[in-house]
C-alpha cells in the first residue's frame, strides 16, 4: 500500500460522506431544540454533504479563505433566524469549524502530521479516539456548563429566562451569591464545612501516609489483604458505608456529633491519600533511609527529615482529595451528623428537596471553581513529584 507525505486532495466520494456525518451529528442538537431529532438529523447530513461539494468541486481552491467567511456568515445569519441572538453565535461557531473541517479533510491536510506508514485503518483510529474521548469530556462537563450561567439568573427559575437567551443584561444578576453570602442558614452551613473538612484531612492525612509507609514494606505480612480493607470505604457503595457508621456510631455515642461527622470523613478520605502516597512511593530510593540510620538519625527525625519532603507531593495530593472529598460528601453527613452538623452539601440538598431555592446554583458554581483550583494544584505536585523522581537515584 502506497503511503503518503504531504495533503493530497481527497475524493469527493470520501469527503462529502464524511462531512456529511459530522453534520447529521449538529443537527442532531439543532433538530433537538426545534422539536425534531429526525428532521435535524436528515438535513444536517444533506447540508453539510452539499456544502462539501460545493466548497471543493465547484469553487476555485485559491478561494478558500473567501468560502469559509461566507460559510460562516451564512450560518450565522442561518442560527439568527432560528434561535436569535444566542443561535447566530451557535452558527457562527458551526460556520468557522464546518469551513475549517470540510478544507482540512478535503486537501488531506488530516495527513501530514502523522507518520507516513500509517495505513488508512490506523489513521481512522487516530482520530476516531480523539473524537471518542471529546465527546465523554463534552458529555461529562456539560452540566457544569449548564450550571454555571444559570446561577446568574435574574429571576428565582432553574431554567434559561428569554432575557438569558437573548443575553440581556437585565436577565443577569448577582442576587443568588448575595443570598448566599447574606443568609445565616447557609453560612452556618459554609462554616461547618470549613471546619469539618479540614479536622476530617489532617486525619487522614494523618493515617493515610503512616498506613502507606507501613504497608510499602515488602517484610508486612498480609499487606494485600490489608491494603484491601483500607481502601474499602471507596469501592464499598456509600450509602452502605453510611448506614454501617450509622448504627456504629449510635451504639458508641458519636451519632450526631461533630467528632463521628469528622471520622466518619476521615475514614472515607484515607484510601485517597493512601493510593496517592503508595504511588509516590514507588520511586523512593531506600537506600537514603538506611544511609540516615547509619549516620544515626533515629526514625522520627528520619521519617521528617528525609522521607517526608521526597513523598511531600504525594501527601498533599492525597490531603487535597480527602478534602474533597469531605468537602462535597452529603449522604455519610445526613446518616452521622445532626442538624447542628449540617454542611454544605447537606443544605444544598434540602434546598433542593424542600423550597427549590436558586441559591443552589450559586453554591454548586463557587465549589465547582474550589475544586477546580484544588485539581489544578494536585496536577502542579504531580508533575512536581515526577520531576523529583526522575532526579532520585535509581
Amino acid at each position: 500500500m502506497a503511503v503518503e507525505t504531504q495533503a493530497v486532495k481527497r475524493p469527493i466520494q470520501f469527503v462529502a460522506p464524511v462531512a456529511g456525518a459530522s453534520g447529521a451529528f449538529a443537527g442532531v442538537f439543532v433538530g433537538a431544540a426545534n422539536g425534531s431529532v429526525l428532521l435535524g438529523l436528515l438535513l444536517g447530513f444533506g447540508i453539510l454533504a452539499t456544502i462539501a461539494v460545493v466548497l471543493l468541486e465547484v469553487l476555485d481552491p485559491g478561494l478558500e479563505k473567501t468560502a469559509k467567511w461566507v460559510l460562516f456568515a451564512a450560518m450565522a445569519a442561518a442560527g439568527f433566524l432560528l434561535g436569535g441572538l444566542p443561535g447566530l453565535v451557535v452558527g457562527g461557531l458551526f460556520g468557522w469549524f464546518f469551513g475549517w473541517f470540510i478544507y482540512w479533510l478535503g486537501m488531506g491536510r488530516y495527513r501530514v502530521p502523522l507518520p507516513p506508514y500509517l495505513t488508512a485503518g490506523q489513521v481512522l483510529w487516530h482520530y476516531g479516539f480523539r473524537v471518542i474521548c471529546g465527546s465523554i469530556f463534552v458529555f461529562l462537563i456539560t452540566p457544569i456548563l449548564v450550571v454555571m450561567p444559570l446561577s446568574f439568573n435574574a429571576q428565582d427559575f432553574f431554567t434559561f429566562t428569554p432575557e438569558m437567551l437573548r443575553f440581556d443584561p437585565a436577565g443577569y444578576s448577582l442576587k443568588h451569591y448575595r443570598d448566599f453570602f447574606t443568609s445565616s442558614e447557609w453560612q452556618q452551613a459554609l462554616r461547618n464545612s470549613l471546619i469539618i473538612a479540614p479536622l476530617a484531612t489532617v486525619l487522614s492525612v494523618s493515617f493515610g501516609t503512616l498506613a502507606a509507609i507501613g504497608l510499602s514494606g515488602e517484610h508486612v505480612p498480609f499487606r494485600r489483604a490489608i491494603m484491601a480493607i483500607l481502601i474499602s470505604p471507596m469501592i464499598v457503595p456509600l450509602i452502605i458505608s453510611a448506614a454501617g457508621m450509622y448504627f456504629f456510631y449510635s451504639r458508641i455515642g458519636l451519632q450526631g456529633t461533630l467528632l463521628g461527622v469528622v471520622l466518619a470523613h476521615a475514614a472515607l478520605g484515607i484510601p485517597f491519600v493512601i493510593i496517592t502516597v503508595t504511588a509516590t512511593l514507588v520511586g523512593f530510593d531506600r537506600s537514603l533511609t538506611r544511609a540516615a540510620a547509619n549516620m544515626g538519625a533515629d526514625p522520627v527525625t528520619t521519617f521528617f527529615r528525609v522521607q517526608m519532603p521526597l513523598i511531600l507531593p504525594g501527601v498533599i495530593s492525597g490531603g487535597l482529595f480527602a478534602f474533597i472529598t469531605s468537602f462535597d460528601e452529603v449522604v455519610v453527613v445526613i446518616f452521622v451528623g445532626s442538624a447542628r452538623q449540617q454542611t454544605l452539601p447537606w443544605q444544598m440538598f434540602t434546598g433542593l428537596r424542600e423550597q427549590i431555592s436558586p441559591t443552589i446554583l450559586a453554591v454548586a458554581t463557587i465549589l465547582v471553581i474550589i475544586s477546580i483550583a484544588l485539581l489544578t494544584t494536585v496536577e502542579l505536585l504531580r508533575r512536581r513529584s515526577e520531576k523529583m523522581r526522575g532526579l532520585s537515584p535509581g
